[in-house]
């Protein structure tokens, strides 16, 4: 399918940062001297949407180091460099995409001791910070000043990591679909065309699909979907099939670890902690109201014979044959385990 979003052609491997930082060896947390402000390290993406044009103002305390990656290869080396100055506090300037690159490469710098993480909502989509309610104008020296005066989140993304393959990849983010959603996130970048963002580019793509539900046909890509296989939990079992359409093909499946999303919307049902899936069989035209109505919280009786699945999992296999989204991009078609990642403690207002 021909699509303006970013197309990747495989997971990204864990690279070797600079020789002095052995991966994973971070130290734990320190111990602050009364009074001493925290260590701070920024990882600035110019590129995301509430970025450009603008500059950012470095002028902030010897405790803050700044690192502007001119890619994503160059992560590792500020990261490590961060885990060299001892920073209390990662903060984090972009949107999801940015967000799901940091996180990534981080796993292989700090291991299990990973500092306390601040974003600042400067992409196009920001559901991390939706979910953690931090404001969109929320600056650095405010993201600074939480540190110690606001509260704490925890939140555990997402790792999807390929199945059978020996040299570690892995990916973490917040949000993963396939199916319609691949559609709709390409969608969603017609939205921003137009000049709609976060919430309301997810109300433009939802109106656009359920518009394409009612009126296209079977082989339109937002009612086919992606012949896909999903194994539930360690067993890896069948996830069950209402036999609404073809079986071995599901229309949409989201898939995320936050507890509220973008919009209000609650594909998940009832607000939950831990990994959520959301999966939609081939449903006929006269089921697509129900999108809406699950949408905005309300389950009707006797969904799962309609088509769709709403459950919890400690993870799940994806075998897929189509592209599937992860925090706005595109990644391959595979055989893909989803668990959940590190549990990170975010800073918020």
């Amino acid at each position: 399918m021909s699509s303006p979003i970013h197309q990747f052609a495989k997971l990204p491997q864990d690279a070797s940062p600079a020789p002095a930082v052995v991966p994973g060896a971070a130290p734990a947390p320190r111990a602050r001297e009364i009074g001493e402000a925290p260590r701070v390290g920024v990882i600035y993406n110019p590129r995301s949407h509430g970025n450009k044009g603008v500059d950012f103002d470095c002028d902030q305390s010897p405790q803050v180091h700044f690192a502007l990656p001119g890619d994503r290869e160059d992560l590792p080396n500020a990261l490590a460099d961060f885990v060299q100055r001892g920073i209390d506090l990662l903060v984090i300037n972009g949107g999801d995409g940015t967000v799901r690159d940091v996180l990534t490469s981080g796993a292989a710098i700090f291991g299990d001791n990973w500092p306390a993480v601040a974003v600042l909502p400067k992409g196009k989509t920001n559901a991390l910070t939706f979910d953690l309610g931090v404001p969109t104008g929320w600056t650095l020296q405010e993201a600074i000043d939480a540190f110690d005066q606001g509260t704490r989140v925890r939140r555990r993304p997402m790792e999807v990591t390929p199945l059978g393959e020996t040299q570690k990849s892995r990916l973490l983010g917040f949000i993963l679909g396939g199916g319609a959603f691949t559609t709709a996130t390409t969608a969603g970048q017609s939205a921003h065309k137009m000049g709609a963002f976060n919430s309301m580019a997810v109300v433009v793509a939802g109106v656009l699909g359920v518009c394409q539900w009612l009126f296209a046909s079977r082989e339109n890509s937002w009612r086919k979907g992606s012949k896909m296989r999903i194994g539930l939990g360690p067993d890896d079992t069948p996830l069950e099939h209402s036999g609404v359409g073809d079986p071995e093909w599901r229309q949409i499946l989201l898939a995320s670890t936050l507890e509220r999303m973008p919009g209000g919307a609650t594909p998940f049902g009832t607000a939950r902690g831990g990994l959520k899936i959301a999966v939609t069989d081939q449903i006929s035209r006269k089921s697509a109201g129900i999108v809406l109505q699950m949408l905005r919280g309300k389950t009707p009786e006797n969904i799962r014979e309609k088509g769709f699945h709403q459950l919890s999992t400690s993870q799940f296999t994806l075998r897929i044959e189509d592209s599937f989204i992860v925090d706005g991009e595109a990644f391959p078609p595979g055989e893909y385990l989803i668990a959940q990642g590190p549990e990170l403690e975010f800073v918020a207002p």
